[in-house]
């Protein structure tokens, strides 16, 4: 069964039904985040459908560790702008006003390693 990370304009997470967990939290019914006053109507910004749950999870675990500069860099570049963007880099490019460095090419066997394989949904891009 497949399962869906997302990213709302004020929180993140995963799924199996995406059209309906948006609409849950739009609803007040999604997380306790989303429930408080003022963080509703919710918008998708960013999403990406996963073979299983389990492996949507673990990119909900791991976007949810980010900052909020990498997770925008994701809804404007997709994967290929995070690569190589760890907290030392964000750092010395801050100090010098440069880019991230581009990604090293590096090869892994696992999809978890190598990022989302399925398709990207990114509805702020079109």
């Amino acid at each position: 069964m497949s399962g869906h990370v997302y990213l709302l304009r004020c929180a993140d997470g995963s799924t199996r039904d995406l059209d309906g967990r948006v609409w849950q939290h739009n609803q007040g019914l999604g997380s306790a985040y989303t429930r408080r006053r003022g963080r509703r109507p919710v918008v998708l910004i960013w999403s990406w459908e996963f073979e299983s749950v389990a492996e949507a999870f673990h990119w909900e675990k791991q976007i949810q560790g980010w900052s909020r500069r990498k997770r925008e860099l994701l809804v404007e570049g997709g994967l290929d702008a995070v690569k190589g963007w760890s907290a030392r880099e964000r750092r010395r490019a801050s100090d010098v006003d440069v880019p991230p460095p581009s990604p090293t090419g590096r090869r892994a066997s696992e999809a978890s390693r190598n990022g989302p394989t399925a398709v990207r949904h990114n509805p702020a891009r079109g």
